[in-house]
């Protein structure tokens, strides 16, 4: 096997190519030393300004974990931000979560970007602090009980920022740089809230090889949630603050990464703007950040003193990269999926999951077992047992049904099989009492489309798809970030004559929304 220097080499000469697009960065790091300091391509293809270590990328959702920070750091008993957490959300009836359920991603909120797209958001619109609060404030239900569950929500990220500031009466920028920045010799990092420029004129891409690259665009305003704006090299002064303080009880990372739990007690893979998972055995920390045209991840094993930090201005998949050079230094392999031998099992097809309300599809295209239900589509493998599994999420099957296990959500459900043809008699217009906003079905030429309004606009009709009896899904390919809600779920309900009165609407990020027929 290659020494530990040329695996590296091999590995960093290689990503331009395993992962186009007009540029990126990588820092690997051990034990507070800097293995791989390296950048490629073009920051801006157009005016041909390099990508280099000290180019300004936007970190997006990696900025969770620098807020959660400032939050220990500046508030001494986090109670104290409770009471102004429940004016924010005036309309909600029942619990109101707490600052840890936000910090955690188990608030029960759902996710802000994804119902803006309820209220007919175009994917290019602007999406600021006026926006923000509207979506916020008229909140009146949660998806789940507070503690009870995991669901990814921006806008805990935002709160937190909006609450520290009000608390301490100074700004988040300044907030950042005297509580993160400055303590970790970050000294180019900044808050760039505006997402339509970088100061340097870094840009970000949309598309791919064979269609082009092009510009992409984005109006959002955010702060605590994604606005982190960072170099490679203020990345690396991150991880090394992380190495030389490994040892502190209080050290921020360890407070940060401490493990976390559910109401109930099951211990929880998310917190602190923090995943935790396991790679090769070892115990890992990081997160991803996203935004159309920007992708990065950084991680941390602790147990190996390894940090990872990857960049890139277009869509290539950072996380994988990271898990690559994660196996580069360690001279490991990472597992690649087996094809599926045979049909596959007779399991496969559509349910419905009965807590959610959503759509669970189970295909193998090109042999791949494929689970469509959260965030984005999940590959699993087939055990000697009958059961598929992908390290996180289980599907098993008994004697009573097919079981689904996400512990990462502290959920375990039976689910319900959904059999026979999808009637296309369901078009109408909807309407949501809860959000003011507004869904239109109908034919268009034989075909059912529908398409979401609100007060952000009039969105785009989408060819719906048959998934069983009254159960669609309509599609959501592109919207305000990066990851989109993905396929919406549309449930439709019927009086005892047959006639459509109802559809609950939801997606991973956003669950359980009724929509009454008006016309």
């Amino acid at each position: 096997m290659p020494n530990l220097h040329a695996r590296l080499n091999q590995f960093v000469e290689s990503l331009p190519r395993s992962h186009p697009g007009p540029g990126g960065a990588i820092a690997v790091l051990r034990a507070g030393e800097v293995l791989v300091r390296h950048a490629w391509g073009f920051a801006n293809a157009e005016r041909r300004i390099p990508f280099t270590p000290r180019t300004l990328f936007r970190m997006c959702s990696i900025t969770k974990q620098f807020t959660c920070g400032t939050v220990l750091e500046a508030v001494e008993d986090l109670a104290a931000l409770d009471a102004p957490l429940r004016a924010r959300l005036p309309l909600l009836e029942g619990p109101v979560p707490s600052i840890l359920d936000l910090c955690h991603n188990q608030s029960g909120l759902r996710d802000y970007w994804a119902v803006a797209m309820l209220h007919g958001s175009p994917a290019e619109a602007p999406f600021g602090d006026t926006e923000a609060a509207r979506v916020i404030g008229g909140t009146r239900s949660l998806h789940f009980a507070p503690g009870t569950r995991y669901s990814y929500v921006n806008q805990n990220f935002r709160l937190l920022s909006d609450l520290v500031e009000n608390h301490t009466g100074r700004g988040f920028a300044e907030l950042l740089r005297r509580f993160i920045f400055d303590r970790a010799g970050m000294e180019g990092a900044f808050l760039a809230a505006d997402t339509r420029a970088m100061p340097d004129g870094t840009e970000g891409y949309e598309g791919n090889p064979v269609s082009g690259f092009r510009a992409a665009e984005n109006r959002v305003l955010w702060t605590g949630d994604a606005a982190l704006g960072a170099s490679l090299d203020d990345m690396i002064a991150w991880e090394r603050y992380i190495d030389a303080t490994r040892e502190a009880p209080r050290g921020l990372y360890n407070r940060l990464s401490a493990p976390v739990h559910f109401a109930g007690g099951a211990e929880a893979p998310y917190g602190f703007g923090l995943g935790r998972g396991r790679e090769f055995g070892m115990a890992v920390t990081g997160h991803g950040g996203a935004l159309r045209g920007w992708r990065s991840h950084r991680l941390h094993v602790a147990e190996a003193r390894i940090s990872v930090v990857v960049m890139f201005n277009h869509f290539a998949d950072a996380q994988a990269a990271a898990l690559d050079a994660l196996a580069a230094v360690l001279g490991e392999e990472r597992p690649r999926q087996a094809p599926l031998e045979g049909p596959g099992p007779d399991w496969l097809g559509a349910y419905l999951e009965p807590e959610s309300g959503l759509a669970v599809r189970l295909d193998a295209p090109g042999g791949a077992m494929r689970l469509r239900f959260g965030h984005g589509p999940e590959r699993l493998e087939l055990q000697p047992d009958g059961s598929a599994t992908n390290g996180r999420t289980r599907l098993r099957p008994t004697p009573d049904g097919l079981w689904m296990d996400r512990p990462q959500e502290n959920m375990s459900t039976r689910l319900e099989p959904l059999r026979g043809e999808s009637r296309a008699d369901v078009e109408g217009r909807f309407r949501c009492d809860e959000l003011d906003a507004e869904l239109w079905v109908t034919q268009a030429g034989g075909a059912p489309y529908g398409g979401f309004s609100g007060f952000l606009g009039q969105g785009r009709m989408e060819l719906l798809e048959p998934i069983g009896p009254d159960v669609w899904a309509l599609p959501c390919p592109r919207a305000l970030d990066h990851t989109p809600p993905g396929d919406w779920t549309l449930h439709f309900r019927r009086d005892g004559g047959g006639a459509v009165t109802e559809v609950v609407v939801g997606c991973w990020l956003a669950r359980g929304l009724r929509y009454r027929r008006v016309g």
